[in-house]
């Protein structure tokens, strides 16, 4: 199944600030959370991740450090700041009305 691009760019910022939430973590370990949670339906790439991992850094709802992987090669980690925890609730508020909105309104359309 296809997702347009409006959703999956509209559900980036929820899903990265949910994923920080569970823990630190980096890019390629991002994208493969979001594989893993979509079923494989959402296939992220370093070419969408990356903007908004610095759009969220510019607005201090992520913060980055810079450590060693396991290999030894250094890699950037995300976590989330208190600021991002606090978009993170109102995203999640955000997107339980737009769910709520479309259960409703399937709901009825699936009984007329």
């Amino acid at each position: 199944m296809e997702l347009g691009k409006d959703l999956v760019a509209a559900s980036a910022t929820p899903l990265v600030l949910a994923i920080l939430a569970e823990g630190d973590s980096y890019g390629y370990a991002i994208i493969k959370r979001v594989t893993e949670l979509s079923g494989g339906h959402l296939q992220w790439t370093d070419g969408m991740l990356y903007p908004v991992l610095h759009r969220l850094e510019r607005h201090r709802l992520v913060a980055a450090t810079w450590g060693a992987s396991e290999s030894g090669r250094r890699r950037k980690y995300y976590r989330i700041t208190k600021e991002g925890r606090a978009q993170l609730a109102l995203q999640r508020q955000r997107w339980q009305v737009v769910d709520n909105t479309l259960r409703g309104i399937w709901l009825k359309a699936c009984t007329a």
